[in-house]
């Protein structure tokens, strides 16, 4: 094998969490929950150069669950043309400062930074919340450090699911199962 290039393999559990709602019910509730980015006021803060205290405030001021939404993907206009009826809106959701204290130790967790969501199903319902366990993409480094906030990210994503209402796995909050 070349020394230049590292394989790593690692294994991660993917998540589809039934919701008792339609997509756009789900899709409303989660982004009421997880708002925008707050772009201008970020390159603003990025413009002035500004102290990183004032990222840590602006970000924690406007990311009541610890997280915001970076991009939004809405499949709806694209894949009807092809006669799908499923809907699917996926997207990147994160906290920059969350990811600034992994990204010191390894750059290349921007890989996994922001993460990926998707809300998707029938129009009609059940919709579905769809992730990969972020301790498990952030374990993946070798990193005490990095795979600690992975767990911290775990923790937060089962508060956010609590807040939607939706079953919540143990193995998020460090257990087995599913809570509800």
């Amino acid at each position: 094998m070349n020394e230049k290039i590292k394989a790593i393999r690692y294994s991660s559990t993917r998540y589809n969490i039934e919701a008792d709602t339609d997509p756009q019910t789900l899709r409303t509730l989660y982004e009421q929950a997880v708002p925008p980015v707050p772009e201008d006021q970020v390159a603003n803060l990025v413009r002035r150069r500004a102290p990183w205290p004032e990222m840590l405030d602006l970000i924690g001021s406007s990311a009541p669950h610890g997280f915001l939404i970076y991009h939004r993907n809405d499949a709806a206009p694209v894949f009807p043309l092809a006669g799908d009826t499923a809907v699917c809106t996926s997207y990147l959701m994160g906290n920059h400062t969350i990811a600034e204290r992994m990204y010191r130790f390894d750059p290349s967790v921007l890989l996994y930074a922001p993460l990926h969501t998707a809300i998707w199903g029938e129009p009609q319902g059940p919709s579905y919340f769809t992730f990969d366990r972020p301790g498990d993409q952030f374990g993946s480094f070798g990193s005490a450090e990095i795979a600690a906030i992975g767990q911290e990210l775990d923790a937060k994503l089962a508060a956010l699911l609590d807040h939607l209402g939706l079953p919540t796995p143990l193995s998020l909050k460090g257990g087995q199962g599913l809570s509800r």
